[in-house]
């Protein structure tokens, strides 16, 4: 019988695309319980808003992503510092346009990554990178601010806030549910 399980180059591809989607989804929806208000709300003169963070990642993707396996991950046209700095008059659906816009040109060119290409070289600020050394640098930058995004909307609606994951006080039940939902598969 011929082996036809999926290669190990297609199985990272596909798990950096889930764990990237993943890390959206949370954000999206840590994001979309936050009102405008909250959603351009520091905690304090040193902190970022939510605002500034889906900004700076926006930026982010696009310097990285964009023609990623044949021009350096650092855009000579990105200004990385204006990322963190809000106008007055910055609007929410803007913000989120971009956001969704560089969403989409990550996913397309994660999409279009072949196994062999996971050797190859990029440069990130003229660093060079293997594509699978990038494409780690990028979930785990994605994970680290979709987590600060969390955090800032967990913080600004407090009792109001709705889980994304397992809520307190409840990983009893959840786990038998999962144990439950995994029995029955078998």
């Amino acid at each position: 019988m011929p082996n036809s399980m999926p290669d190990i180059g297609t199985l990272y591809l596909d798990e950096v695309f889930r764990s990237l989607r993943g890390h959206k989804r949370l954000a999206d929806d840590a994001i979309a319980q936050l009102s405008d208000q909250q959603f351009f709300a520091v905690i304090d003169r040193e902190s970022n808003s939510v605002a500034i963070v889906v900004k700076h990642m926006a930026g982010n993707m696009r310097s990285r992503f964009s023609d990623f396996l044949t021009t350096d991950g650092e855009k000579p046209d990105r200004n990385r510092d204006r990322e963190f700095l809000m106008h007055n008059d910055a609007k929410r659906e803007e913000i989120l346009a971009s956001w969704e816009q560089n969403w989409q040109l990550v996913f397309e060119a994660v999409n279009s990554l072949h196994p062999a290409d996971l050797e190859r070289t990029v440069t990130i600020r003229g660093e060079p990178h293997s594509v699978l050394q990038a494409l780690n640098r990028a979930v785990a930058h994605c994970a680290y601010h979709a987590g600060q995004i969390t955090f800032l909307a967990k913080h600004w609606k407090g009792a109001e806030w709705k889980s994304l994951s397992v809520p307190k006080g409840q990983s009893e039940q959840f786990n038998a549910q999962m144990l439950q939902k995994y029995k029955s598969r078998a």
